[in-house]
């Protein structure tokens, strides 16, 4: 019941009034949120046969195979819940011993056995003012949280993820302290809608049809729908790219609602008192520690509630790698070491991954890529690229120039003119293999210009495709899902195709609708992973022709003037409101490259906040954006099942997540105990050096109370000065 209504039905005398009116110290009465719609679902869960942190599989159970269904048909919600929360853990968390998990980090380290958890978890759907699409809001409550001690984190998801997206990075950290977690899907999430059987998600996972609550339905009419499946059969819309609200503009309100909505789960367990009726809340920001957290996407959603709270809901800000766009203030420049001033930061998500989905391509091919891990892009595509990048006078090559000169000029444009470090071009090949500058340009660019299925921008879609494999007919071409993949795609996918078997597909392509991995552009040579698809998502980002650099004309300028929109209402202003903040991010990120994301974002808050700033930032050497990448295992396998781990992976690079659960440390000791935050530094961690030699403190070195003065991170004379 909402307030108003509550106070009326306990009547009007003066004790009631107050307390709904918290006049004169008197505890108001708890009430669910406006935002919230429909039912709360409550579980509890008893930390033996089930529990929140990882579902009854234990620390052990993460880190072996997938859970099975009993039906593969008909998955029950708590098997559809156990299988996401094991992908959603794993996709973000390395999980081999040798990578520090059971030591440094997992549901067992400082816990006993298996590290389950006991407690109450309440899930509903929630809204913010202008749009009515879903957003997924849940609360995890351990059995150990201490009503007179509260604490709160929060943790929307990662990238794209559904409501259990940061289970492992948040979710664990704060549940081990006995906080209660508080997450959201930040309207992204695995909302998926099969617009030829009309099937969709409900909020558990279970697919409908009906007309009933669900986490995502394309704003089409019947009529519209079967038009579009007429011309387009077995298309997918999907949450985060179709729903025409552009949530990312809505992240911190997002986060700002699940603390609200954790306040009113605490108070609905923990608020009633002796001789009342009424459940009180007795549980507020004043009494309630909460630290705004995760990494990520939901790492920038965090800091963009925290600037945008102003009911004091939040006392500290603990972030990994957060995807934050920031107010472009080009005042102030950035440099590392005695390297080259970079004046060009902080541009936007979808300028610089649009530039590495077109040119990322042909760089793959550059000798200084030769021993990449996982470079396994395939060299005649990449040639073909190449060749293309240069009839279009997209490279700075000579007529006649060699594939070498070409990919080395692809390189050189990403490093030079997007302001890519160096650090970041060894893993730049596996994500471009894996789709992740591909994916987040054709999501982002629909969402942003709040673009339905049905515009088709770019001529890209979303289906199920058969293998891109050349010993098959048609390869890549249009296929459906099967039943069981579309049953279990809750559980199995993100909110950014391609996954759970849905992939990217260019309705443009030459011969028919191909996967866009495996597609060949209108008139072009062979085969070139949809160049043309990739140039128009450039042009839209950078609001000109990307071969021509002329103005756009019709359609794709209305489109490049709603994406410009939609990217200016996700910047980030950099006033964190003198909350203590700690930022730790990878040099090596290759996914937010850090001249555009965390160094701007420090550089912007002290010129915003000046001596009143409270931000640190730790930048971590030889660590990267996808820790489990440096588990990963060749022939690829299950850590721990089988497979040899890559070279160049797991003995080059370091777990970021370690660093993060150090931030989330301090931040607590900082808010609990006074202890002042580390100056901004960087962090020199020691790689393994060997495949086969397990992780250790010395190659982890703790974030310095004190650090040495060729350590520092500084700003100075309108400059952001990291050291080499």
């Amino acid at each position: 019941m909402k307030r108003t209504v509550l106070c009326a039905l306990i009547g009007a005398s003066a004790v009631a009034l107050t307390a709904c009116n918290d006049n004169n110290g008197k505890k108001p009465i708890n009430f669910v949120p406006d935002f919230v719609q429909g039912d709360i679902q409550q579980t509890s869960y008893d930390g033996v046969t089930d529990d929140l942190l990882t579902a009854g599989l234990g620390a052990s159970g993460l880190a072996g195979a997938a859970p099975a269904f009993d039906d593969p048909l008909n998955p029950t919600p708590a098997e559809l819940r156990k299988l996401a929360i094991y992908n959603n853990y794993r996709a973000l968390v390395d999980t081999s011993a040798a990578g520090g998990y059971g030591t440094f980090f997992g549901p067992q380290v400082g816990a006993d056995g298996e590290g389950l958890i006991a407690g109450d978890e309440f899930i509903a759907y929630m809204s913010v003012p202008g749009t009515d699409v879903p957003v997924t809001v849940m609360a995890q409550v351990p059995d150990s949280f201490n009503a007179e001690q509260p604490c709160m984190v929060t943790a929307p998801s990662s990238g794209s993820r559904g409501i259990y997206g940061a289970i492992g990075t948040a979710g664990e950290w704060g549940l081990k302290k006995g906080c209660a977690v508080v997450y959201t899907d930040k309207g992204t999430g695995t909302g998926s809608h099969n617009l030829e059987t009309n099937a969709a998600q409900r909020i558990d996972g279970t697919l409908t049809d009906g007309d009933e609550a669900v986490q995502f339905r394309a704003d089409l009419t019947d009529e519209q729908r079967a038009d579009f499946n007429s011309q387009s059969p077995d298309r997918f819309a999907w949450k985060h790219a179709h729903s025409k609200a552009n949530p990312e503009a809505d992240w911190g309100r997002h986060v700002l609602q699940s603390i609200e909505f954790g306040f009113y789960v605490l108070n609905e367990k923990f608020g009633r008192e002796l001789g009342t009726e009424a459940v009180l809340r007795t549980i507020t920001p004043d009494n309630t520690l909460v630290i705004a957290s995760s990494i990520s996407n939901g790492g920038g959603a965090s800091v963009r509630a925290a600037e945008q709270d102003t009911d004091g809901l939040i006392d500290g800000v603990a972030v990994s790698e957060p995807n934050v766009n920031p107010v472009v203030d080009r005042s102030f420049t950035i440099v590392q070491g005695d390297g080259p001033v970079i004046s060009e930061h902080s541009r936007s998500l979808l300028d610089y991954t649009t530039a590495l989905a077109v040119y990322q391509g042909c760089a793959n091919q550059a000798s200084v890529n030769a021993a990449a891990p996982y470079n396994f892009n395939n060299a005649e595509i990449g040639a073909n690229i190449c060749a293309a990048l240069a009839e279009k006078n997209l490279l700075d090559v000579e007529p006649g120039a060699t594939l070498e000169e070409q990919a080395a000029d692809a390189l050189r444009i990403l490093n030079d003119v997007y302001g890519i470090q160096p650090e970041q071009n060894p893993l730049a090949p596996i994500h471009f293999l894996i789709n992740v500058p591909q994916s987040i340009s054709v999501t982002y660019a629909n969402a942003y210009a709040r673009a339905g299925v049905e515009d088709r921008v770019c001529n890209l879609s979303f289906a199920a495709t058969l293998p891109l494999l050349d010993t098959i007919s048609n390869p890549g071409a249009l296929t459906q899902l099967t039943a069981e993949g579309e049953a279990a795609l809750f559980a199995t996918s993100n909110g950014i195709p391609p996954t759970g078997g849905v992939n990217i597909v260019y309705d443009d392509a030459e011969g028919q609708p191909t996967n866009l991995a495996g597609s060949t552009s209108p008139g072009a040579a062979g085969k070139d992973y949809g160049l043309e698809a990739l140039l128009c998502l450039r042009s839209l980002a950078q609001g000109t022709d990307a071969e021509t650099g002329a103005a756009l004309e019709g359609e794709q300028a209305e489109l490049a003037a709603a994406i410009a929109e939609g990217i200016e209402a996700v910047r980030a202003s950099g006033d964190l409101q003198g909350k203590p903040t700690v930022f730790v991010t990878g040099r090596a990120d290759a996914i937010l490259p850090i001249n555009h994301t965390s160094r701007p974002y420090f550089g912007l808050n002290q010129k915003v906040e000046g001596d009143n700033s409270n931000l640190r930032y730790y930048e971590v050497l030889n660590a990267h954006h996808l820790d489990v990448l440096n588990g990963l295992r060749f022939p690829l396998a299950i850590p721990g099942i089988g497979g040899d781990l890559v070279p160049g992976l797991v003995d080059t690079y370091v777990p970021l997540h370690h660093y993060y659960f150090q931030a989330l440390d301090l931040v607590w000791a900082n808010l609990t105990e006074g202890e002042a935050l580390p100056p901004s530094q960087v962090v020199r961690t020691t790689p393994r050096g060997d495949v086969a030699t397990p992780l250790s403190s010395d190659n982890l070195p703790d974030i310095a109370a004190e650090p040495v003065p060729a350590d520092l991170i500084v700003f100075e004379d309108n400059q952001v000065r990291i050291p080499d």
